[in-house]
């Protein structure tokens, strides 16, 4: 199979996966996308959040709104410039996120024990890092 077929298959695997896991979730996936960018990558503001994601600032704006509403994400006034405001996440968004992932492992886990041999689960843990290879190179650009 050539490099470019490979990268469809692998694309189309991947998304495939994603979408499967994320039935598991009891939010919206744009709401949970902001709490795990802002988990990750520290205090964050929208503009911040929505550049990283790859949308607009108004879609994350819609998603900051919610959040705050339920207490899950407060805002603080940005240090180097206090007209735009850093998204921190509260312990109850920090709860709600972990809640959030302890069920996507779950649902994954269970998939995988339930799906595949050991010897397909030592292949599949052999193939982790080259796929953290393949999501830093196509981060670095």
């Amino acid at each position: 199979m050539d490099d470019d077929r490979l990268a469809e298959e692998l694309r189309l695997t991947v998304g495939q996966l994603v979408r499967s896991v994320r039935t598991a979730d009891t939010m919206p996936p744009a709401e949970s996308a902001v709490l795990g960018y802002i988990d990750r990558d520290g205090p964050l503001t929208t503009a911040d959040v929505a550049q990283r994601r790859g949308v607009s600032h108004q879609s994350v704006a819609k998603s900051v709104k919610e959040l705050l509403t339920q207490g899950l994400v407060r805002t603080e006034a940005h240090p180097a410039d206090g007209r735009k405001l850093l998204l921190h996440l509260t312990a109850a968004g920090s709860d709600r996120l972990a809640e959030e992932r302890r069920r996507r492992a779950a649902t994954l886990g269970g998939a995988i024990g339930d799906t595949l041999s050991a010897g397909e689960r030592a292949t599949l843990t052999a193939a982790l890092p080259l796929l953290d290879r393949l999501t830093a190179r196509l981060r670095s650009r």
